[in-house]
């Protein structure tokens, strides 16, 4: 069994801890965590990957194994049947990286989990492990990256436990430039510089930019939903954490970018556009200024299918 489960942008630009894109290179790499399962006498991690060597030593650590034991708690209270299994984690994404790392992870070690034990848990029990994983990591139960990296495309959160979040359709027309300058930043960190109160005014923005922004993609009105994406909550606070941002937003905006943004907490950012060739002017600005600290680029589209199986190479 194995399991690839994709990047997601977190706190969509208007959508501060509601919204989450899955998104996949156009040139078809595989970027995203991969876990593989097999059996075993005892449990056992092995981990791989141009971005093994950043995970914690101590295997009992490792979100994996956290997401082993917290699915096969989950199996046991159901009164089901498990057996002990060997796992690996290709590690192919960077963590602090605002890409979605953690839920990559969990989410590819759940599902592969599930599939071996024969869909036993729901895909609800998974959104909800998923999340409590998440809140291991960042301090704070939160699904902006694990609804999208489990159930593909863009998902709205809605603080409902019997439906937590609920699908939006995103434009196939849109591309993003995601680009990793190679720093890592702490989400916990990026949270801490967040306010405990926001002012009337800037409420009442936020309300009326995602709103707005739901209803132009379920109108499939791009200029209106283009006009509302921006961040009036997090990034004016968070990207002083990001060498270059000013930078970088004002050339993807002359380059005629319609919307730039930090992904999730940050180092990442995407410039949003609507063809090909000013995401590849984008892109290169990006690879020539940005990106300098082992980071890289890519054009991505959005992903709609989320965590799948993957053919094993023999």
């Amino acid at each position: 069994m194995k399991v690839f489960a994709p990047v997601s942008i977190g706190n969509f630009s208007v959508g501060f801890d509601l919204l989450g894109l899955a998104i996949s290179p156009i040139n078809g790499e595989m970027l995203g965590d991969i876990v593989s399962v097999e059996t075993a006498d005892t449990y056992d991690l092995t981990v791989s990957g141009p971005y093994a060597d950043i995970l914690p030593k101590d295997k009992s650590t490792n979100l994996v194994t956290l997401a082993y034991k917290l699915y096969m708690q989950k199996m046991a209270l159901k009164g089901l049947p498990t057996t002990a299994l060997k796992l690996h984690l290709e590690k192919r994404l960077p963590v602090g990286s605002g890409l979605g790392s953690s839920s990559s992870s969990s989410v590819a070690t759940l599902y592969a989990l599930n599939k071996f034990f024969g869909d036993a848990l729901s895909i609800d029990d998974l959104l909800e492990l998923g999340g409590q994983l998440e809140g291991e990591v960042s301090g704070s139960i939160h699904f902006d990256n694990v609804a999208p990296c489990l159930l593909g495309g863009l998902q709205l959160m809605t603080g409902n436990e019997m439906q937590p979040c609920v699908s939006v359709p995103f434009p196939e027309s849109w591309q993003l430039v995601v680009s990793y300058p190679g720093i890592e930043v702490s989400t916990k960190k990026a949270r801490d510089l967040l306010p405990k109160e926001i002012d009337l005014a800037t409420s009442i923005k936020f309300a009326q930019n995602l709103s707005v922004f739901v209803h132009a993609l379920h109108a499939e009105d791009t200029d209106m939903a283009a006009s509302v994406l921006f961040d009036v909550i997090a990034e004016p606070k968070r990207k002083f954490l990001i060498d270059g941002f000013d930078a970088y937003r004002d050339y993807a905006k002359s380059m005629g970018a319609i919307a730039f943004g930090i992904s999730g907490s940050g180092s990442t950012v995407f410039a949003v556009t609507n063809n090909h060739e000013t995401s590849n002017k984008i892109q290169k600005y990006a690879l020539n200024n940005f990106c300098l600290k082992g980071g890289f680029s890519h054009i991505c589209k959005v992903d709609n299918f989320g965590v799948r199986e993957v053919e094993i190479e023999t």
